[in-house]
């Protein structure tokens, strides 16, 4: 009977056994010796699940405790590993019942003191004539024996034997053997109580009992190439570093083991993103014609010879649109570069074509000066423009809609409205992305899945010249629209139109042919990371400033200058330019401690209106537009001191303001924040109660901020107060002066996204920096390079290096890939020779067999795949 019940019970022992003496990369972690269903849940919460989760939890420092020193070579303030012998120990209790416990261990006559807060539990672990390794911060002693002997508080501790007449072989032996002293260390990030300790005892019991082989998807032939070692050898010396590797390598992640699993992180990501493209050039675009007649179009509306830089990127653009694969392509250029027009250039080509365009922008702000620009440009020439933002009326909306569905409108440009699941496009075939890391991946997708195969479309299908003729008809129609303030813009017919006729019924008609995407960014990124960043993208560069930019005069400096600051913008303004003041928060905090009001207008999503909202838009939309077109100063929050411009001398300059800021010492206190609202009122009053100031920050109403801005840009302001949200898009070529108070608040790229709004016009133009308060090391880096550079490029370089990638492209928000191991910016160089080794996987090298190559395609969707979020526009 006994026997009955025991037999089973033995199978499962020897069956448990037997797992946990070979251990797999897939097996979970819970049937790892010591660790069991409650642990395991602690470290399900940092995702680790498997035993290669758990090896890839890699140490974020490592401590060299190898060559233990004696004690007489000890110094005050250094962390040094000794080996020595335990003499006495001694628990006793504060005044306040605190325990600590004290250990004398020595080495011949010298002696050194170990103690322990809360070290109760110590009390009869160690014994007289123990030999011990010990590794800790060396520090003078204190009480009686302050002057005479040094101590280690709270010591790492580990027993090599019970005497001290054990042989000294097997003392050696287990110092070799421990993974506490006598080597180089790693250090983890703390799990709950799962402490350092407990990873590196965790970790050895995992490479004792772990599969002599584990899977490698990198070919042999690439390893070879590469030089790099093998996958268990790395993760073993990652985590245990080999006797002699250099603590300087280990600290930079450069040495062979951190090659290797840098490298294959790559490498499988560079794959992915190969296969991604492979596949996109499968899909079914459409294919736009651009005859001479489409050239000639182009050229008609061009406010000015576009620069070199803005011809080979447009070239660029429409090889890929005149292809029958959708185009992909991110356009990067320095803040003013032209990119906006080498967009209008595609959306004609579009529009020429018989399909519509869309240009989607991050806020109201910068979605309305599009929409202005854009018809001053095309209106004249017959096209259609729409705006359609998330502020305006429902009915107004509506009609929009409406029109954008029937295909009347042409080019329609919006905020996230666009991405509503009401709005639906009759032929969309380009879309335009402004600012696009200010989106996430699902807003781009949503946008490029709009349906185009509304029912007035369908039958016009087969007649697409008719349908073009019916869109020339309707521009001068007013059917179509039925009030002088409607989003469609009424033109007369032009020779456009009758081209436009001409040249429909070119290029695809299939309506399930995905549109052209082109994503747009004034924050450069190098163009390995932006390949990798945005998988699937070509990248084109306008790296030329169009004619006419002047330089800009950079000055750094301390609050205390602010008088000055002040005389010089009041010069510029007799001279009949304006100024922008930027503060980094809109007011400051409340009596009752409300947190600091941080504008976030830029990545805010426009809520629906709530019927309070939409009855009094109603009452006031028609009012503040009509004062915006005729020039009514009614609405506006500007002070009225004086209306007219100051006469004043002749030329304002940056005399007397220093070229740099003065480094802040230590000991300089933090000075509050100022906000837009409180210094407004100041300027207005004290500073300027002569001068017109405006206010504009992202908790307006989209009407009074787009009244603040039609405001300035007529130059009915004399000095704009504002938050960020004038950063992005913000045109007004007669502001000749930013100043940015607080600037050591302010991101590198921020600043000169700032600083990009002056220097638009013929006038030399001037950005003042001025600083309150401490300025950390980083921040004085910042400073330092806005007045070393305006070269975006070298700006974004520097940007990276001191935020690092996952903040300066916000991955979280952007869906970018998510690093166990890799750093974008540190292992560029790397990220090179992944992406090369890759494109030989991808495009069959003859190097590769067909079975090394599906044993990439197989260990990436099994071991790669659920890893990386990668960013797409399709």
């Amino acid at each position: 009977m006994y026997a009955s019940v025991e037999t089973p019970f033995l199978e499962t022992i020897f069956l448990k056994r037997l797992i946990l003496s070979m251990l797999e990369l897939h097996t979970s972690v819970q049937y790892v010796r010591g660790i069991g269903p409650r642990i395991a849940s602690i470290l399900a919460e940092k995702g680790i699940s498997t035993v290669e989760d758990l090896l890839y939890y890699l140490p974020f420092r490592y401590e060299d405790r190898a060559n233990p020193k004696s004690i007489a070579e000890l110094r005050v303030g250094e962390s040094a590993s000794i080996i020595a012998e335990v003499r006495n120990s001694h628990l006793y209790r504060t005044k306040s019942g605190m325990p600590i416990f004290e250990l004398v261990v020595g080495q011949g006559m010298k002696t050194i003191v170990c103690t322990w807060f809360h070290g109760a539990y110590l009390r009869d672990r160690f014994k007289p004539g123990q030999m011990l390794a010990l590794y800790g911060k060396v520090e003078e002693g204190w009480g009686k024996f302050s002057k005479t002997r040094l101590q280690i508080m709270q010591p790492q501790i580990e027993v090599l034997g019970q005497n001290e007449d054990e042989p000294e072989s097997l003392l050696e032996e287990r110092l070799e053997q421990s993974v506490e002293i006598g080597r180089i260390v790693p250090v983890y990030e703390a799990i709950g109580k799962l402490n350092s300790r407990w990873f590196r005892n965790a970790l050895d019991r995992i490479f004792q009992e772990l599969s002599p082989e584990i899977p490698d998807g990198i070919p042999p032939a690439v390893r070879e190439q590469m030089q790099l070692i093998s996958r268990r050898e790395a993760f073993q010396h990652v985590h245990f570093p080999i006797v002699g590797e250099s603590l300087a390598n280990l600290e930079g992640h450069c040495t062979p083991a951190h090659r290797r699993l840098i490298f294959e992180e790559l490498f499988f990501l560079e794959v992915g993103l190969e296969l991604k493209r492979r596949n996109l050039r499968r899909r079914t675009g459409i294919s736009f014609n651009l005859n001479s007649q489409i050239r000639e179009s182009i050229k008609r509306f061009l406010p000015f010879r576009p620069t070199g830089a803005q011809r080979k990127v447009l070239g660029e653009i429409a090889n890929d649109m005149q292809t029958p694969v959708p185009m992909r392509r991110l356009l990067q250029g320095d803040v003013g570069s032209g990119k906006t027009l080498v967009a209008l250039e595609a959306a004609v080509i579009a529009i020429e074509n018989g399909y519509q365009a869309a240009l989607m922008a991050p806020t109201e702000i910068l979605a309305a000066q599009h929409y202005l620009g854009a018809r001053k440009l095309l209106e004249e020439h017959g096209y259609r423009v729409v705006l359609l933002t998330g502020s305006l009326e429902e009915e107004r909306k509506r009609a929009t809609r409406r029109h954008i569905a029937q295909g009347n409108a042409q080019l329609v440009i919006g905020t996230h409205a666009l991405i509503e699941e009401k709005v639906e496009f009759a032929k969309l075939g380009l879309i335009v992305v402004d600012e696009q890391h200010r989106f996430g991946v699902m807003q781009r997708w949503r946008l490029m899945r709009k349906p185009s195969d509304n029912a007035t479309y369908e039958s016009q299908q087969q007649h697409p010249t008719q349908m073009n003729a019916d869109l020339r008809d309707k521009r001068g129609s007013s059917s179509v629209v039925s009030s002088p303030d409607h989003p469609i813009t009424r033109s007369p017919d032009s020779s456009v139109a009758s081209a436009a006729v001409a040249v429909t019924g070119v290029g695809s008609t299939d309506f399930s042919a995905e549109p052209d995407v082109l994503v747009m960014t004034a924050t450069p990124i190098p163009r390995t990371l932006a390949l990798t960043l945005y998988g699937d993208l070509d990248v084109s560069i306008i790296d030329e400033l169009p004619p006419g930019r002047t330089p800009i005069t950079t000055r750094c400096v301390p609050d205390e200058r602010a008088g000055e600051v002040w005389d010089f913008v009041r010069k510029q303004v007799a001279q009949g330019r304006q100024a922008y003041v930027v503060y980094p928060v809109i007011e400051s905090a409340g009596e009752e401690g409300d947190q600091l009001a941080r504008d976030s207008n830029l990545e805010e999503t426009v809520a629906p209106a709530t019927p309070a909202r939409r009855k009094a838009g109603k009452q006031t939309l028609a009012q503040k537009r009509t004062a915006i077109q005729h020039g009514d100063k009614s609405g506006l929050p500007i002070s009225r001191s004086a209306d007219r411009r100051i006469s004043g001398p002749a030329q304002a300059s940056l005399a007397g303001i220093p070229e740099t800021l003065p480094k802040m010492s230590g000991g300089t206190k933090n000075v509050s924040l100022k906000s837009a609202t409180e210094m407004c009122e100041e300027l207005r009053k004290r500073v300027f109660p002569d001068l017109r100031v405006g206010l504009l920050h992202g908790r307006l109403s989209p009407d009074e901020k787009e009244l603040a801005m039609a405001r300035f840009q007529r130059g009915e302001i004399d000095v704009l107060v504002a938050t960020t949200v004038i950063e992005v898009g913000v045109d007004v070529p007669n502001a000749t002066v930013m100043v940015i108070e607080h600037a050591e608040r302010f991101g590198l790229s921020q600043l000169h996204q700032l600083r990009g709004r002056i220097g638009r016009g013929v006038n030399r133009s001037y950005c003042v920096l001025m600083t309150g308060g401490k300025t950390t090391p980083q921040g004085q880096q910042r400073l330092d390079a806005m007045l070393r550079t305006q070269d975006g490029f070298a700006i974004a370089e520097l940007d990276l290096e001191l935020r690092g990638p996952g903040e300066f492209f916000g991955t979280k928000q952007a869906g970018a890939p998510s690093f166990r191991v890799a750093n974008l910016i540190r292992d560029r160089a790397l990220l090179e020779r992944a992406r090369s080794e890759a494109e030989r996987i991808v495009q069959d090298d003859f190097s590769i067999s067909k079975m090394e190559r599906n044993t990439v395609m197989s260990h990436l969707k099994t071991h790669w795949q659920r890893r990386y979020g990668l960013v797409e526009v399709g």
